[in-house]
C-alpha cells in the first residue's frame, strides 16, 4: 500500500516508518521538525532512513539512499492548501497520523500549539481523507484521555469526559472529531490510545530519558507523588506490532451498536478506538532501580507532591486489540529498558562506569 505517516521525524514514526518500509509498502513520512526538543535528535532518525538531511526544505521531496520505497517532505499540517495538494497528488491508500504537539505539561505552559497541531492540523488531515478517498485513518490518541476517571484497569468503554490537561483534551477531540468524518463520509478511523511509549530513539522530554540524563549526570531525579505512581510502560516494538496489525483491517460499522446504549468505542459508522499498551503497570521506583542497574550508577531520588495535570497510574485493558488483531506486547520492562539504555550510551557515547551496582540496586 502507499501509505502517509505524519510525525515521520519523530521517536513513534520512526521505527513505524522502518517497519512498514521492511514489509514492502511504499511510505511518505511527513514532519515539520519543531524544536519542542532537541532537532539534531530528529535529523539523526531521517539519517537512519537514508534521508539526506541536508537537502531538506520547506515542501521539498527527499528519496531515501537507503530505502527505494520512502521520501521525506517537510510540512506542517496546520498549511492546509500546501497539505492537500501534495496528498492529492499522491493518491495514498492510508493515513496514519503521529503527529501532533506533545507532552502534559507543556501543554499548561503554552496551549497555543496544541490548538493549532492537534485540532487544526487534524482537521486539515481529515480534510485530505475525505477528499481523496483515503481507505483508513489510523491516529495517535492517549492513555491521557481517561483524566479522572478511577477504573482501572483503563477500558476504551470507559468514561473520558474529564481530562486533567489540555493535552489530553485535545486528544479527546480527536477521537470525536474523527467519529465526526466516519459517520458523515463514511472514512473509516482507528484511534490507537498509546500508554507510556518507550525504546532507543525515544523522546527526551519523556521521564525515563530525562531520569537517565540525570543520574549519568549526577543530578537530582524528581519523583513524583512521593514515588506512588505506577505506568504502563509499553515497549517501541510492541506499539509498532500493534500498528501493524490494525493497518489492514479498517474499522468497519458495528451492527450491534445501539444508540439508546452508546458504546463509545465503536459507531454504527466506521470508527473504532483501542487501547495499545503493555498491559502490566510498573511501579515507578521499580522502573528507576532498572534504570539504575542497566546504567551502573544510583539515582539521587528527590520525592515531589503531585503536579497538575498528572495521573497515579495508568493500566491499559487491551484485550479488544488482542482479540480483534492478535496483539501480544511481549517485552519486558527488564529487556526494553536495557536496549534503550544501550542505545543512549552508543548515541551519546556514554563510557561504562567503572564500577558495578551495588548490590542491593
Amino acid at each position: 500500500m502507499k501509505i502517509l505517516v505524519t510525525g515521520s521525524a519523530g521517536f513513534i514514526g520512526f521505527h513505524l516508518s522502518i517497519a512498514l518500509l521492511k514489509e514492502e509498502h511504499e511510505v511518505v513520512g511527513l514532519d515539520n521538525i519543531n524544536n519542542y526538543y532537541d532537532v539534531n535528535l530528529k535529523y539523526a532518525r531521517l539519517n537512519e532512513t537514508g534521508i539526506d538531511t541536508t537537502e531538506i526544505a520547506w515542501n521539498k521531496e527527499v528519496r531515501s539512499t537507503k530505502y527505494k520505497l520512502y521520501r521525506f517532505i517537510k510540512l506542517n499540517l496546520e498549511d492546509k492548501r500546501e497539505l492537500m495538494a501534495f496528498c492529492k497528488k499522491n493518491n495514498f491508500d492510508v493515513v496514519i497520523n503521529l503527529a501532533a504537539q506533545a507532552g502534559v505539561r507543556y501543554s499548561i505552559l503554552n496551549p497555543d500549539a496544541y490548538i493549532q497541531s492537534n485540532l487544526v492540523g487534524f482537521l486539515n488531515l481529515l480534510e485530505v481523507c475525505r477528499h481523496n478517498k483515503v481507505k483508513h485513518l489510523i491516529y495517535a490518541s492517549s492513555s491521557s484521555v481517561y483524566g479522572l476517571n478511577e477504573q482501572i484497569p483503563f477500558s476504551v468503554e470507559h468514561n473520558t469526559n474529564h481530562p486533567v490537561s489540555l493535552y489530553a483534551a485535545t486528544k479527546k477531540a480527536n477521537e470525536l472529531m474523527a467519529h465526526s468524518y466516519s459517520y458523515l463520509y463514511h472514512l473509516p478511523t482507528t484511534g490507537l490510545r498509546f500508554f507510556t511509549v518507550y525504546g532507543p530513539w525515544g523522546r527526551p522530554d519523556m521521564a525515563y530519558f530525562l531520569f537517565t540524563d540525570s543520574i549519568l549526570a549526577d543530578k537530582p531525579i524528581p519523583v513524583f507523588n512521593y514515588g506512588k505512581m505506577k505506568r504502563d510502560f509499553t515497549y517501541i516494538d510492541d506499539i509498532v506490532e500493534g500498528i501493524v496489525n490494525v493497518l489492514e483491517k479498517p474499522a468497519t460499522s458495528n451492527k450491534k451498536w445501539n444508540g439508546k446504549q452508546p458504546g463509545p468505542s465503536s459507531s454504527i459508522a466506521p470508527y473504532s478506538v483501542y487501547n495499545i499498551g503493555n498491559n502490566k503497570p510498573v511501579e515507578l521506583m521499580v522502573f528507576i532501580k532498572e534504570l539504575e542497574k542497566n546504567i551502573g550508577k544510583k539515582a539521587r531520588i528527590e520525592m515531589k507532591g503531585m503536579q497538575p495535570g498528572d495521573v497515579i497510574a495508568t493500566w491499559a485493558n487491551v484485550d479488544d486489540l488482542i482479540k480483534k488483531f492478535n496483539y501480544k506486547p511481549e517485552t519486558t520492562i527488564q529487556s526494553g529498558l536495557k536496549r534503550f539504555i544501550d542505545w543512549y550510551k552508543s548515541y551519546y557515547g556514554v563510557e561504562e562506569e567503572a564500577t558495578a551496582m551495588l548490590a542491593n540496586a
